[in-house]
């Protein structure tokens, strides 16, 4: 009696199961599907992915900076108008000279000390050509050199997020297949649940055997819904990658499939990679900003001049005049703050020149690791397969057995476990001898 309750409670628990399923399976036929195939996913990754986008805004920030480095090259114009107001004597005589219209009276002493409220409006255009900005033009070089180096960050950011697209692409693979290795795992375990039934019914089979096909049954369902979660997870992590809405369910067009297995070239480390370039272009920038502090006491020279109206009245252009002239200025001594900004220049060159070696060498040590990682996918390409064959053939054997009476269950369900497991194990074997190949070729493009 208890052990029909105990089937009974199994019967409820299964059911619970399959209607959780079926909610899930409705969720997912709710969302909008979509297939996709490789090539789409790097064109949408180029196109919309917000880590590219932010990467542009960076590149059009250090053209911008290098667009206003243009003011050591080309001159300044300013256009000003000046009202002012004053009864001081001698701004008021000065106003009047500006206007041009000193009278003999104006010269009376009672009038001079006290002249009453003058007026004096000031329109005024004035230029500054820079000639010579030693230290300006090296910071202009330095603007230059930092938008080179932001340009190919930028490339090289397109190409890390077309690997990481290229990534969740084969995952979403992996998952699909993975998927498809469950359900057939679980239409196995049904089938032998079903012969286990039919026997233990007709007395052939301990209960314990038998219990054992019901438990077997719940575990792939559990497993089955694990992968479906998976599979959604994926989807939604490729749809962010390619600007797509989450709500997409994605689905690969092509399944995984072994990618061509060629002879092993001599990976090495290209220096002509864009992020390298990209660093070797900081330090020189940051070379020409060091020597663009120690340029800061050399002479500066400005071409000047101004035309300008003067006028009683708002707005009048009666009286004009202009000026012309050279500046030459000389920061002598600027209280130690030009020699504290070279030894900070070159502290920060040093830093610039250590952290380039650093990156070199990490890069050499990444590509060594992805060098192994391949070597060793490719063997594990090869033990994965013969393991599979090897599994389905002790399988067939232990099932033909134990239809004949001549195997327990529980070598049953290990066999077919064992199966399952390296139809798996064959699946990521797959996926990690392709990504590990797009990956080596990433690091020494």
């Amino acid at each position: 009696k208890s052990m029909h309750m105990y089937i009974k409670q199994k019967a409820i628990l299964k059911g619970v199961l399959s209607l959780m399923f079926i909610v899930m399976t409705l969720q997912v036929q709710a969302q909008s599907s979509s297939v996709i195939n490789l090539e789409d996913v790097k064109i949408k990754a180029k196109e919309k992915n917000t880590s590219l986008k932010i990467s542009q805004q960076d590149y059009a920030l250090a053209k911008a900076q290098y667009e206003s480095s243009r003011a050591v090259l080309l001159p300044q114009i300013r256009l000003s108008n000046t009202s002012s107001f004053t009864n001081n004597p001698l701004n008021a005589f000065g106003f009047k000279l500006l206007q041009r219209d000193v009278e003999a009276a104006d010269f009376d002493p009672d009038l001079l000390n006290d002249p009453g409220n003058v007026e004096n409006f000031n329109t005024r255009i004035e230029l500054m050509q820079p000639l010579i900005n030693v230290d300006g033009w090296k910071e202009r070089k330095m603007a230059n050199l930092n938008l080179e180096a932001s340009n190919l960050q930028a490339q090289r950011t397109e190409e890390y997020v077309e690997l990481e697209a290229i990534k969740t692409y084969m995952q979403l693979q992996l998952a699909h297949k993975s998927l498809q290795v469950i359900e057939k795992a679980k239409e196995t375990a049904v089938q032998n649940y079903i012969w286990a039934q039919n026997s233990f019914e007709q007395g052939l089979m301990q209960s314990a055997a038998y219990l054992d096909m019901e438990v077997r049954v719940a575990e792939v369902e559990h497993k089955l819904n694990l992968a479906k979660s998976n599979i959604q997870n994926v989807s939604d992590y490729l749809a962010f990658l390619i600007g797509e809405d989450h709500q997409t369910y994605l689905i690969p067009a092509d399944e995984l499939m072994l990618d061509p297995i060629d002879a092993e070239e001599n990976y090495a480390l290209n220096m002509e990679r864009k992020d390298l370039l990209a660093m070797q272009y900081s330090v020189t920038a940051q070379e020409k900003m060091f020597q663009s502090s120690k340029m800061s006491f050399i002479p500066r020279a400005n071409a000047v001049a101004n035309y300008e109206w003067n006028d009683a009245s708002f707005m009048g252009f009666g009286a004009n005049n202009y000026l012309v002239g050279i500046q030459l200025s000389w920061d002598i001594f600027s209280g130690y703050k030009n020699i504290g900004k070279i030894h900070q220049e070159k502290a920060i060159l040093e830093k610039a020149h250590l952290e380039q070696e650093k990156y070199i060498q990490e890069s050499e040590l990444e590509i060594n690791k992805a060098k192994r990682q391949f070597a060793d996918s490719k063997n594990q390409i090869e033990l994965s397969s013969l393991a599979l064959e090897q599994s389905k053939e002790a399988f067939r054997i232990t099932s033909n057995r134990f239809k004949q009476g001549l195997e327990q269950s529980k070598d049953l369900l290990y066999a077919e476990t064992k199966y399952h497991e390296k139809e798996l194990e064959h699946a990521r074997a797959i996926f990690n001898f392709n990504f590990s190949k797009v990956y080596l070729n990433f690091l020494t493009q």
